[in-house]
């Protein structure tokens, strides 16, 4: 532990030959070398002691320690995870349409090493700059044009899935109540809980809503467990009576293994809303008891592998059986009266009840990070952001074109663009050398 006296410095090895110097902690970039990698503290975490497995920093196996709590690594997995398998994962089997199928396993496959890598990124560019926010980076890399461009990407991701996640709570819980309750239409006054628009209402304000006034992420940790439980049920239920349901429900066998596909464009942006979670990951990674490069790159790993698993099968699955008759939804291709599916049904609207909160705070913590908290400021946006995004889930039932704008308009830029981009700024040397090759790909 460092004396208090030493708390803003940082030992840095110089990686040629060994030699340890104590460094104070640049406010600028200038002065940094490939040889020479400084760890910064990041704004929550002054008062800790930061070591990582990073080339040329020591202590590659000590723990963090900070004051306050954290979460460990299962419950940032949990979160990760949860941020990832959301409303996404059940556009995929539409992406595939629209790609062709072989187009968009590669797709699927390539994008989610890329998510992997770039999310993995963006902590060293928050070291290597000393912001701790997705903000903060590209301000410090690109002033007041790279501030107000990042602002507008992450408001449009985080404000369009919370919208997809009203119109999923649309699309399922109501089904699931008419399945259960089969006469409750004829019922004066109850035949309201089978009305899309008033089930969005009364679950947004009455579950979502309540969830987004939280101010720690970590609060979400259990529901995101119970999630996560609930999204293998939903690829298991689509596994299962996919190839079941009736030959007329299922589409056309003609261009089914297509190898592309003339709406290969859409389908990024579908597959890309399904596996970003950039706008977050830097919450995630501080809100790590021990967090190092290498635990985060691990739950990074884990959870980005098990994503990708999940959303093939969904993907394959649900696209080989409907084929051109393939939504946006594609629980809404399934029958009304099928019990398992309206167990996924359910499982899917539980799952929005806790993902919606999250893209609220991912919202309010970048906006308002360098501020004081306010209790009447946190709840008068939170508000705003939560009934907002209710309003646009009673106007339009179409969740694949919610996907495809928020996806192909933010989540590009979000994932495979910008953090290439900061690291190419904030790394020195060549831009074509062997370091920057990857990064120099990406970004163009």
């Amino acid at each position: 532990m460092l004396r208090e006296s030493e708390e803003q410095e940082i030992f840095v090895r110089n990686s040629d030959d060994g030699a340890i110097s104590l460094q104070d902690l640049p406010s600028q970039k200038e002065g940094q070398n490939d040889d020479e990698t400084p760890l910064l503290l990041n704004n929550s975490l002054q008062d800790s002691v930061i070591t990582v497995e990073y080339p040329g920093i020591i202590g590659s196996d000590e723990d963090l320690r900070r004051p306050g709590d954290g979460g460990n690594f299962f419950l940032s997995f949990l979160n990760m995870a949860n941020s990832i398998i959301g409303a996404g994962i059940i556009g995929l089997p539409y992406s595939f349409k629209e790609a062709g199928i072989f187009t968009g396993i590669i797709l699927l496959i390539v994008l989610t090493i890329m998510v992997d890598w770039t999310i993995r990124l963006l902590v060293i560019n928050s070291k290597l700059s000393g912001r701790s926010s997705y903000q903060g980076m590209m301000d410090f890399c690109f002033g007041k044009k790279g501030y107000i461009a990042i602002s507008l990407f992450q408001f449009v991701f985080a404000f369009g899935g919370m919208c997809a996640f009203c119109v999923i709570i649309g699309d399922t819980i109501p089904n699931v109540i008419k399945s259960i309750f089969p006469g409750i239409v004829d019922i004066p006054f109850l035949y309201l809980f089978a009305e899309r628009n008033f089930v969005i209402i009364l679950c947004t304000v009455f579950i979502s809503y309540p969830l987004a006034l939280y101010r720690d992420i970590t609060n979400l940790a259990k529901a995101s467990g119970l999630a996560l439980i609930s999204m293998v049920i939903i690829v298991a239920a689509v596994a299962i009576e996919g190839p079941t349901v009736d030959e007329s429900l299922k589409g056309r066998k003609e261009g089914t293994f297509a190898f592309i596909k003339s709406e290969v464009f859409q389908s990024i942006g579908v597959i890309s809303f399904a596996f970003v979670c950039h706008h977050n990951s830097l919450l995630i990674f501080d809100a790590l008891k021990k967090p190092t490069l290498n635990r985060f790159a691990a739950v990074t790993h884990l959870s980005t592998g098990m994503s990708m698993v999940a959303c093939m099968v969904m993907a394959l699955v649900g696209y080989l059986v409907f084929t051109d008759k393939t939504q946006g939804n594609i629980l809404n291709n399934f029958p009304d009266n099928d019990f398992l599916i309206n167990v996924a049904r359910f499982c899917f609207g539980f799952n929005m009840f806790t993902t919606l909160p999250l893209e609220s705070f991912v919202i309010n913590n970048y906006f308002f990070s360098q501020k004081p908290f306010s209790l009447v400021r946190h709840v008068i946006i939170t508000t705003s952001l939560v009934g907002g995004a209710m309003s646009v889930s009673l106007l339009t039932d179409d969740l694949g074109i919610v996907l495809e704008i928020t996806g192909g308009f933010s989540a590009t830029a979000l994932a495979y663009i910008l953090p290439p981009l900061c690291f190419l700024k904030l790394s020195s040397g060549n831009w074509l050398s062997v370091k920057k090759f990857p990064a120099l790909c990406r970004a163009s």
